[in-house]
């Protein structure tokens, strides 16, 4: 027995605390630095997120410079530089080296961060790899001096590590520099930082990106608009999205003095007649101190609010691109021959509202004989990894495109030339892993997706099937025009007419009234539209049913 409790105490004296910061250092590919090529590109997706929240925020336009090094070796100097409004002094070294450290965490709002692991996570990640520290430029306004920083990661201790700072004259009147060596691999293709750059600038078209490659080749995607984006304003939970373990602890965290002021004062959507009916459904007095809720009365108020009718959330906590924006940066970066795009009314899931939006660009340079193109997005970022784990490829793979003038086998993707923009915008997207790659398959995320592609579809329908008829009439027109000359000279040889050509002239004029002209022929097939219309009426009943 003496030999169990000495072995015991020796397990006992290797336990200690694991810091955050030392857990993502062992296990940085739950981050998305799992390899080489991904940690470069999402050093740089974590930069330029950074720098369009911090420009929407402050309501500049963004104007966004990346520029990547190639040092030799696998090793990269990536430089990302905005005009956005900057950083404050003490600020700085915990932004950019401290894990798990910022705003937007506790904000019930729409914004590309969430947990505050970004850029933090791409300063380990170079740190840990090159040794070298991160070098950090900032300035607030014109008449302040810039601010710079080399920062480092103190992995046991998750706090910043100050190397060198001082202040520095920046001919920029405002705005953030961020400079990291990393190891890296860069290869173009469908998941490299072109593509992501450009996909990008697609659902962000008030955005100016300058890009330049590790090859010394300079891009630039010019915004296509000076609208900005609407700003999100920040609401409180929604009671339908709150669980039991979180309401206990609101419920110990409010200053309210009695239940029904909690209920009003905690959530959204709650004012004195819904938290009088809550309290009525749930059994419980609206004067219950919430200090003195045991663990049964929470549950019952869980089960109240249940039971109760509550409007939902406000939707000004969400900035939706739009069909018409989100058309012309297709527009701006795709070669199509047919564009369109649609935005669904706003729907909940777990008390969080959400807006998913869709756009289609058809024909041009997209290969007919592929699958195509789908392009994702969460909260204007774009998803490039993982598209087999999304709900977005799920919902697209289950639509029958087949109706709408595409190819397409069971359980697969369609097959046809056109790029598919699928877009959620929510205050909380459910991502599937920290490294934020795949959307998870909730219903109502499912559904909302698969109404916006199906009216997608009808309309891309209505457009591939005018285009069909127009080629199979341009065919019919071929074959009779090729025997317009001979039948002209037979009847010359049978009725003695002179003119050939006038002869000529006249069949023609009779190919023209009698088939029509050919935009008119694309337009007026009643049997097609018809078609689309019952799709349609389906797809309409079946989300009725579904209701």
């Amino acid at each position: 027995m003496a030999e169990v409790n000495t072995k015991a105490h020796e397990l006992a004296l290797k336990q200690r605390e694991i810091g955050v910061a030392e857990f993502f250092a062992r296990n940085r590919h739950l981050l998305g630095f799992d390899n080489k090529r991904k940690a470069l590109m999402t050093a740089v997706k974590e930069a330029v997120d950074n720098s369009l929240d911090a420009c929407e925020e402050a309501d500049i336009l963004p104007e966004v410079i990346v520029d990547i090094v190639d040092l030799g070796n696998e090793r990269f100097r990536v430089v990302i530089e905005d005009n956005g409004p900057g950083i404050i002094k003490k600020q700085i070294p915990n932004i950019f080296a401290r894990l798990l450290y910022g705003s937007k965490f506790f904000k019930l709002s729409q914004s590309r961060g969430q947990q505050g692991i970004g850029i933090s996570a791409a300063v380990m990640y170079g740190q840990l790899t090159t040794g070298k520290a991160a070098k950090i430029i900032s300035k607030i306004h014109p008449d302040e001096p810039a601010h710079y920083y080399e920062l480092q990661l103190d992995t046991q201790q998750n706090r910043p590590e100050i190397l060198k700072e001082e202040t520095r004259e920046w001919k920029k009147d405002h705005g953030t520099r961020v400079e990291i060596e990393l190891e890296g691999s860069y290869i173009q293709g469908s998941q490299s930082i072109d593509e992501y750059l450009k996909e990008t600038a697609i659902v962000n078209p008030h955005v100016t990106i300058i890009y330049t490659n590790p090859k010394a080749e300079q891009f630039v995607f010019a915004r296509a608009s000076e609208e900005k984006p609407k700003k999100p304003v920040e609401i409180k939970p929604h009671p339908y999205g709150v669980e039991l373990g979180v309401m206990q602890t609101m419920l110990k965290q409010t200053d309210a003095k009695t239940l029904k002021s909690f209920m009003m004062n905690s959530f959204e959507r709650v004012g004195d007649t819904t938290a009088k009916q809550i309290c009525e459904n749930s059994a419980l007095l609206p004067e219950t101190k919430p200090d003195n809720m045991s663990r049964e009365m929470v549950e019952k108020l869980v089960e109240g609010i249940k039971k109760t009718r509550i409007m939902a959330p406000p939707t000004d906590c969400i900035s939706p691109l739009g069909a018409e924006l989100l058309e012309k940066g297709l527009r701006k970066e795709i070669n199509a021959e047919f564009y369109a795009a649609v935005t669904r009314a706003p729907e909940v899931y777990r008390g969080n509202p959400f807006v998913i939006e869709v756009g289609v660009a058809y024909g041009g340079e997209q290969p007919a004989d592929q699958p195509v193109r789908l392009m994702r997005y969460a909260n204007r970022v774009p998803l490039l990894y993982q598209q087999g784990a999304c709900a977005v490829t799920k919902a697209l793979m289950a639509t029958n495109w087949k109706a709408y003038g595409m190819q397409q086998s069971r359980g697969a993707l369609p097959v046809g030339p056109a790029t598919v923009v699928v877009s959620i915008a929510s205050v909380w997207v459910p991502f599937t892993s920290e490294s934020k790659e795949a959307v998870a398959h909730y219903p109502e995320i499912l559904k909302e997706v698969t109404l916006a592609l199906q009216d997608l579809g009808r309309r891309l329908g209505s457009y591939v099937g005018k285009k069909h008829r127009i080629l199979a009439e341009g065919k019919k027109r071929d074959y009779i025009q090729r025997f317009i000359p001979h039948v002209a000279e037979a009847l010359k040889e049978l009725i003695g007419i002179k003119d050939t050509k006038k002869v000529e002239d006249i069949l023609y004029e009779i190919l023209e009234h009698t088939r029509g002209e050919l935009e008119e022929i694309g337009v007026d097939n009643p049997e097609y539209d018809e078609s689309l219309a019952k799709i349609g009426k389906d797809e309409k009943e079946e989300e009725s049913y579904d209701d």
